[in-house]
């Protein structure tokens, strides 16, 4: 299952060329994941925070493949790569027109408020099975 979101290139996230700025993926990817969360897992982020549970970013990776320019409108295809008791991966596919020109993988561990890492499948089984049903599917 993937979940498609759009973003137009703001001038902000431009450099003197016009090229997106290589900082902004990670802020589309998170926009991404929040609408793939929303969309896909039927719950807000905020609703699951408010169940103690917190997904922080733990690795990161981007690859650029073409450049986005100013006011170019992005496609981001967001998967779950996969999916454990302890940690969701996320994969991303950025296209401008039908082509390819990024891809990004992010890691979120499960944790308490208080930053300790729980295996989600106990702490909260319903969550696990909405999270890997969208994987499996």
């Amino acid at each position: 299952m993937f979940f498609k979101t759009e973003v137009k290139v703001r001038y902000q996230e431009t450099d003197q060329m016009g090229v997106a700025h290589h900082s902004v993926y990670p802020v589309w990817y998170e926009e991404a994941r929040t609408n793939f969360i929303k969309s896909c897992l039927n719950i807000s982020y905020s609703e699951i925070e408010k169940m103690g549970i917190l997904f922080p970013l733990s690795k990161l990776s981007c690859k650029y493949i073409k450049p986005a320019l100013y006011e170019d409108i992005l496609t981001i295809h967001t998967y779950i790569k996969n999916v454990s008791p302890v940690k969701l991966e996320f994969e991303y596919k950025i296209y401008k027109n039908d082509q390819l020109i990024n891809t990004g993988y992010t890691e979120h561990p499960f944790v308490t408020k208080d930053f300790k890492l729980i295996n989600l499948k106990k702490q909260n089984i319903k969550l696990y099975n909405i999270i890997n049903s969208a994987y499996k599917n």
